[in-house]
């Protein structure tokens, strides 16, 4: 899931709606607006320090809605960032919402050298859209993805797991519709109720409880495996660490290291099939990986150790160079 971003984040700015989770200046860390000179400053210290480095990175503008600014706001932002390109910088991606895209919005992406945009999705069900307030159809996402794809851009899609209103029927047919867009990237994010927000009212009522830890993960591990053998990659799993996150989270299965979770479910899940597909009897098994897989097979505090031994499989897990990487082998 590496990507690298020099991200600016630029909360609610462009954006009608107040989701149900949404607090962005909390999920951030930001409070003040940057500034499209302090755009070009931050860009132009990050090639003097990256170097090389920078052309394996792209400039991002996430937190709002980019495309939903005052048009002049948007191009002045844009404007800042597009010179950079020229030092190397792979692409600008940006966010937004799916009825802030149209051909003429588009158009002005294009010419300023926009390489990837990524729509909040979050659900393609209506009904919990609806509830979540988030002021658009499913229909709409479909809508602006083909546009996009239409216009050349490279497409990514982001949707919520565990929102008020949703399950987990709905949750993976969220997913599945996605797949069906064929975007290029895909990040999924539990939710997290997030003081300040209407979500937080609901959990301190009692009419919405948020997914355990333990229940995201499962999921989250799952939806990864099937978006990945459809060719579409996950580059981000689970909220990033920092900022005020953790100070504004009332409750949610929130976790530093979430991703890393849902990676060690992933090959705990494979370990279970090869000793299935194997008929190996409970009793000592040595498992291979490939050498960069042996943390993820181990699992964090050795769980996906403990848990094979709780069904019955004393485990060694032995890491090996001819092994493929993401892999799991019955030794």
């Amino acid at each position: 899931m590496n990507h690298a971003n020099v991200a600016f984040f630029i909360p609610h700015l462009g954006c009608r709606h107040r989701c149900s989770f949404c607090n962005q200046r909390s999920i951030s860390g930001v409070q003040d607006i940057i500034t499209p000179r302090q755009v070009s400053d931050a860009l132009r210290e990050a090639v003097c320090r990256m170097g090389d480095r920078v052309r394996e990175a792209e400039i991002a503008f996430f937190g709002g809605s980019f495309t939903a600014l005052p048009r002049q706001t948007m191009i002045d932002y844009l404007k800042a960032a597009a010179p950079f390109l020229k030092e190397g910088f792979g692409g600008i991606r940006l966010s937004t919402r799916p009825d802030a895209i149209d051909s003429e919005v588009l158009d002005i992406l294009f010419q300023y050298g926009v390489t990837s945009v990524e729509l909040g999705a979050q659900s393609m069900d209506d009904r919990v859209l609806s509830l979540n307030g988030r002021g658009h159809t499913a229909f709409q996402v479909k809508q602006a993805s083909y546009l996009i794809q239409e216009r050349g851009f490279s497409l990514g899609l982001q949707m919520m797991t565990g929102l008020y209103g949703s399950s987990l029927e709905t949750d993976r047919d969220t997913a599945h519709q996605l797949m069906e867009l064929k975007p290029d990237t895909v990040r999924i994010y539990p939710t997290i109720v997030v003081e300040g927000t209407y979500l937080s009212n609901l959990w301190r009522e009692g009419r919405y409880q948020p997914q355990s830890l333990w229940e995201a993960v499962e999921l989250c591990a799952q939806l990864m495996e099937e978006f990945e053998t459809k060719g579409i990659r996950v580059i981000r799993v689970g909220l990033h660490a920092g900022g005020d996150v953790e100070n504004g989270m009332l409750c949610g299965p929130w976790h530093p290291a979430f991703g890393e979770l849902c990676e060690n479910r992933r090959f705990l899940h494979r370990a279970l099939d090869v000793l299935k597909d194997n008929c190996v009897p409970k009793g000592c098994v040595t498992l291979g990986v490939h050498p960069s897989d042996l943390s993820k097979m181990i699992g964090q505090k050795r769980q996906n150790v403990d848990k094979l031994r709780q069904i019955g499989y004393d485990s060694k897990v032995i890491g090996k160079t001819d092994i493929p990487k993401g892999t799991v082998q019955l030794l």
